[in-house]
């Protein structure tokens, strides 16, 4: 793998990895109600998603994504499903509840489960993988070794892309600091996780 290709590969992975999507949207919620540190760690579960995601798409398995439309179809409902439930907990939720929860122990474990639900429940991402990073393969040398540099590039992008989205919600959570502005940026946000999961219940093979 040349310079020249890294150099159209890094800028164009990046723009994937900071756009407004649910994952980051949740990274935005979790800093808020959670903390910058709390929000940063539990990314960790979207992260082995996506390393799930680009070894199915390099081993070729994300053919029968592709292929499946009952397989293609299920997984995004049950996405959307998940997103829909965030939405309600998020709209339901009570800021003062939370206030005493984020002095309290928070599981990081249940975060980052949540972080891997919505990266795992959207069938787009892997098809993503599939079109996106095979751009930059060179198929005249070993294929593995590039789906491994590639998808290590992106998995470190994509972490900047979660400590970004928390420090953001960091300054929010200074800017909500009522509960009055606290329930009005968790109702905003699941509003948005809605829409998300509206967005993934149009979405199409290709």
């Amino acid at each position: 793998m040349d310079l020249a290709t890294l150099t159209l590969f890094l800028p164009a992975c990046f723009a994937l990895n900071m756009a407004p999507g649910p994952n980051n949207l949740l990274s935005v919620s979790n800093s808020t109600r959670y903390g910058y540190r709390t929000s940063c760690v539990a990314g960790i579960g979207r992260l082995l998603a996506f390393a799930g995601m680009i070894a199915l798409a390099s081993a070729g398995l994300a053919v029968v994504l592709q292929t499946s439309e009952l397989l293609f179809y299920g997984i995004k409902i049950l996405g959307a499903a998940y997103l829909f439930y965030l939405a309600v907990q998020l709209w339901r939720a009570n800021p003062q509840a939370e206030s005493a929860v984020a002095s309290a122990p928070i599981g990081i474990m249940a975060l980052a489960r949540q972080e891997f639900f919505v990266a795992a429940g959207n069938p787009k991402a892997i098809l993503i993988f599939t079109a996106f990073l095979p751009q930059f393969v060179d198929p005249t040398q070993a294929v593995t070794p590039q789906f491994a540099v590639l998808g290590a590039l992106f998995l470190c992008l994509e972490w900047i892309a979660i400590s970004a989205y928390a420090y953001m919600g960091l300054h929010m959570r200074r800017w909500f600091a009522e509960p009055r502005g606290k329930r009005i940026f968790n109702r905003c946000c699941a509003g948005l996780l809605s829409a998300a999961a509206s967005v993934l219940l149009m979405a199409r093979r290709a």
